[in-house]
């Protein structure tokens, strides 16, 4: 019987793996049902080890996991009302400490109990009943709009979950210890809970609510105007320090690790940029959204809408972004694989239009989009469709990540493309997946019309992103044709990583030709056409963010 076997495997485990499979059996069995939840999917990772010989033959054995490790996932009605730990660095609005076990301060298994060496007698339990209460109130509390960020209270307990929401502010912080709690266990136990922030105006309301329901929500902390981390209890003054030096600790030991991974120099630059008083991404717009928004809104009803190919290779997975931007900008975007036009089943001269997509996830097995560009250059019939393309004045192509670098690939069949980079791997030695600020610069790119001097966030993912030139090329030799590069928040040119994540000379990250027809870019501005697609962006941008004004240059062009 299943109870029997269950039995059998707790008496033949050593102690640690009866401990983890206590744990697994009280959640899977006892706490999880009662909270209507399930666990859709399991492994048997109880008995994994690893068994190895070092140097002195000796036989050595580790096992893992050594701790429950829990995945889940649910249904999201609205992107839009999500809470992040970012908080809004205005005294006036404070962040509120709720705790789903009231009174509770076991510091067992705590982060703080690790780093002196011990593990604790007593670690932090939880019943079933608050927890769904707390759910219940955090998801009633932000349908009205009255939360403003939101972190669980993580390893390191409150004052770590606080001060990751001042980092990701970059602001400074007086936390504030309540005169009847012991300091170090109110702060540091890991007991269920949250650390939110809400407005002045409705902090009394927020909290009655925790407290009609039978859980403690206290004021735990304040934003500051300046870059100054203070912990004080009453008028007693217990810690002073700075964001950035706090941060740097925190940090220490991921930059650790990435120095020996990464390239050392960019994670010394990074870890540099802590310390500066950096507002961090601030777009600027050099045109209006809100007429875009109109455009974009009105380009879903027109007729007689131009067709574009929406040019993809074996392992492309980035294809449906770029259709759905060009669809909203009124295009009939078509999907073309490099097999149908090997085999002759589509032509491109059946399109006004051509974006090359990149979002690689295998067969990219030359590297930078050069296996692509080769399976046309080496087909005479290939060459001659793209090149008689690129020649024609009444026709448009945009190449995004691997399909910048396969055009690129392709400048000896583009006019005036003379002077453009080849993309090698990037200078951090790392994939990058990150949200940078780019600059539209001063460029005939008939994509970028009318975004001249905007500032904008942009995607960036890509392992091969850095430009390099041949011979006596150089990013000043490409002078008008330069049409994108990565920027600080003060609008200069980034030469430091990570503003500049992939190491290119001047911040390059975007090319045309001379006429403006063809354009090159390695960040994905189809991942963020719409606004709620950013994974930030102020909060009074509409519907559509400004990417979707490259798409609209696009049919405005051919019209």
């Amino acid at each position: 019987k299943p109870g029997d076997i269950a039995g059998m495997i707790y008496r033949e485990c050593s102690v640690p793996d009866g401990r983890l499979f206590d744990a697994v059996k009280a959640v899977a069995m006892e706490f999880c049902p009662k909270l209507s939840l399930t666990i859709p999917v399991g492994k048997d990772s109880l008995s994994m080890q690893t068994v190895w010989t070092d140097g002195k033959s000796e036989t050595r054995k580790t096992r893992s996991p050594l701790s429950l490790i829990v995945s889940g996932f649910a249904p999201v009605a609205d992107v839009r009302r999500a809470l992040t730990p970012q908080l809004i660095p205005d005294p006036r609005h404070p962040l509120l400490l709720v705790e789903v076990s009231p009174g509770q301060q076991r510091l067992g298994g705590s982060a703080l109990a690790q780093a002196y060496g011990g593990v604790g007698a007593e670690a932090p339990d939880i019943e079933p009943a608050p927890l769904a209460v707390f759910f219940e109130l955090i998801s009633s509390l932000n349908a009205q709009r009255l939360l403003l960020a939101y972190h669980d209270r993580s390893d390191g307990g409150a004052v770590v979950s606080a001060l990751e929401m001042a980092f990701s502010a970059r602001c400074g912080l007086t936390i504030e210890v309540p005169p009847n709690r012991a300091p170090l266990p109110w702060l540091f136990n890991e007991e269920a809970g949250a650390v939110i922030q809400v407005r002045e105006d409705n902090v009394e309301h927020v909290m009655n609510a925790f407290h009609r329901r039978g859980l403690c929500c206290s004021v735990l902390a304040r934003p500051r105007s300046d870059q100054q981390v203070r912990i004080v209890q009453q008028a007693r003054n217990l810690l002073s320090s700075t964001r950035g030096s706090l941060q740097k600790v925190w940090d220490e030991t991921s930059f650790a690790i990435a120095r020996l991974r990464d390239n050392p120099a960019c994670v010394d630059q990074q870890r540099e940029g802590i310390t500066q008083d950096d507002p961090g991404l601030s777009p600027h717009l050099s045109f209006d959204l809100a007429q875009e928004n109109q455009s974009a809104t009105n380009a879903r009803t027109i007729d007689n809408k131009p067709r574009i190919a929406i040019l993809r290779e074996q392992g492309v997975n980035g294809h449906l972004e770029m259709a759905a931007a060009f669809q909203h900008a009124g295009f009939a975007p078509v999907d073309v694989h490099m097999s149908d036009l090997i085999g002759g089943d589509v032509r491109l001269d059946q399109f006004r239009g051509l974006a090359a997509c990149g979002g690689f996830s295998y067969g990219d097995v030359l590297g930078a989009g050069q296996g692509w560009a080769k399976a046309i250059l080496h087909r005479a019939d290939l060459r001659a469709q793209f090149a008689d393309f690129f020649r024609d004045p009444r026709r448009f192509a945009l190449g995004v990540c691997n399909g910048c670098q396969m055009l690129s690939s392709l400048r000896e069949l583009i006019p005036d493309s003379e002077g453009w980079p080849r993309f090698v791997r990037n200078l951090s030695e790392q994939y990058e997946a990150r949200l940078s600020l780019v600059e539209v610069t001063d460029s005939p790119s008939v994509l970028l019309s009318g975004m001249q001097g905007s500032r904008i966030p942009a995607v960036v993912a890509h392992g091969e992103g850095r430009c390099s030139f041949d011979g006596g090329d150089s990013v000043e030799g490409l002078g008008r044709r330069m049409a994108l590069r990565y920027v600080t928040s003060d609008g200069g040119a980034a030469r430091a990583y990570p503003a500049n994540p992939n190491g290119s000379p001047g911040g390059l990250t975007g090319v045309c030709n001379g006429d403006g027809r063809v354009t090159l870019m390695m960040p994905h501005p189809e991942r963020i056409f719409r606004s709620v697609q950013h994974s930030w962006a102020p909060k009074e941008w509409p519907e559509y963010g400004p990417w979707i004004k490259l798409f609209l240059n696009a049919r405005d062009w051919l019209s």
